[in-house]
């Protein structure tokens, strides 16, 4: 019974994510290239999904919780994002692309905290069994971006198009997942519970408000690689730029199967600290890739490949650092606020600032063909999460709990 389920959640892990990896890599292209958007709207429009994330609890807490099955609302918000995917291509001025689409992050978002929920509600060894089934996420990414760049579409809406198949698929196969019936039908569900808040209480604790503190400021010089890589391989006119990018997915399923002897071997700061380490690392090599002649494509390789150390030593770890810290009674709360500051507040800034940046930094005559100062604008981002990493190598202290 449990393997049909696993395979089941597995194969809607890859759906989920082959949706997003269809369009989120390619944005910054298809925007810039194909319908003529600066950076700053570019940036904004990378702050699509920030949105998205912020109105996602309202719609988790208020409607999912208290009055549909988890599957169904999967369902609707599957077929629904297909169609607002489908209808993507017909908008290209910012003023109506922009808005629509925020409604399809708004109707996308939510199915990864349903998703997760329904998967974690049904698993009977969650802990053991939800990482092999969540593993799948990054082959569906890996998918998408393969299947966009066979039909040499980074550039072009068929990525949408695509992306909306898949999303209607999504839809209709979720409606054969396990029933998952609200979980709240009938409570009073307060605003502090929804966005997370109750767990404001663990800020009390020095080393919980400096890591919220460092999460939320490392996303600032973490969003400018999904913002601008793209389009800098596609400055220097790179073949098969999505296909290269996928092997940040390959990583970061390497590095996910690490991540446990790492944790029991150095503990919560050192792996987080070499998860922010990665960060400075990859930005200084894209910095340094600019001009670098013979070694120009193994330092951009060398960036993309960090990626599962990036992602898994900062991230993954840092929610299963929340997840000790909260304990029970605010496990759930705990986890809402983290994904709040991360994919919502620090999402919506960082994109907004790796946008503007790069506007500021388009050249008006291109240099050596390229039509940005790629040099300066890695080097922000670099220097920023420098200062992040000796912030939190300073102040964090390892609970001693994940010591022993």
């Amino acid at each position: 019974m449990q393997t049909a389920l696993k395979a089941k959640l597995s194969a809607f892990m890859f759906l989920q994510y082959f949706i997003w990896g269809c369009w989120y890599v390619s944005l910054s292209p298809y925007l810039e290239n194909t319908l003529g958007f600066n950076g700053n709207q570019i940036g904004l429009a990378y702050g699509a999904f920030a949105i998205g994330a912020i109105i996602s609890p309202f719609i988790v807490g208020l409607i999912a919780d208290r009055f549909f099955a988890s599957e169904k609302l999967l369902a609707v918000f599957g077929i629904a994002g297909g169609a607002v995917l489908f209808a993507l291509p017909a908008f290209k001025s910012f003023g109506t692309f922009y808005p629509m689409l925020i409604l399809y992050c708004a109707l996308y978002v939510p199915t990864l905290a349903l998703g997760n929920s329904l998967s974690l509600t049904h698993l009977a060894n969650a802990k053991v069994d939800f990482p092999r089934v969540k593993m799948l996420s990054a082959i569906g990414w890996i998918g998408g971006l393969v299947a966009v760049n066979f039909v040499d579409g980074a550039k072009s809406p068929i990525q949408f198009q695509i992306a909306g198949a898949v999303s209607i698929l999504f839809g209709l196969y979720s409606l054969i997942l396990p029933h998952t019936p609200p979980t709240k039908t009938g409570a009073d569900v307060k605003l502090s519970e929804i966005l997370g808040l109750d767990a404001l209480a663990l800020m009390k604790k020095p080393s919980f408000a400096i890591f919220i503190t460092c999460m939320f400021l490392i996303c600032i010089p973490l969003y400018f690689y999904f913002v601008n890589l793209t389009q800098y391989l596609t400055d220097l006119e790179w073949d098969n730029v999505l296909l290269k990018m996928s092997f940040a997915q390959i990583s970061d399923v390497i590095f996910f199967l690490f991540l446990p002897y790492f944790l029991k071997r150095f503990g919560y700061k050192k792996t987080i600290f070499m998860g922010i380490a990665c960060w400075v690392a990859r930005y200084f090599a894209l910095s340094g890739s600019v001009g670098a002649g013979e070694l120009m494509a193994p330092l951009i390789f060398a960036a993309i490949l960090l990626h599962g150390a990036c992602y898994d030593f900062l991230f993954i770890a840092g929610q299963l650092y929340v997840d000790e810290e909260a304990g029970e009674r605010t496990r759930a709360a705990a986890q809402g606020f983290i994904a709040f500051i991360l994919w919502g507040i620090g999402n919506l800034i960082g994109t907004f600032l790796a946008g503007n940046v790069r506007q500021n930094h388009k050249l008006d005559v291109p240099d050596a063909g390229l039509d940005y100062d790629w040099a300066a604008i890695w080097q922000l981002p670099a220097w920023g999460a420098l200062g992040v990493l000796v912030i939190f190598l300073i102040f964090f202290r390892d609970p001693k709990r994940s010591a022993a």
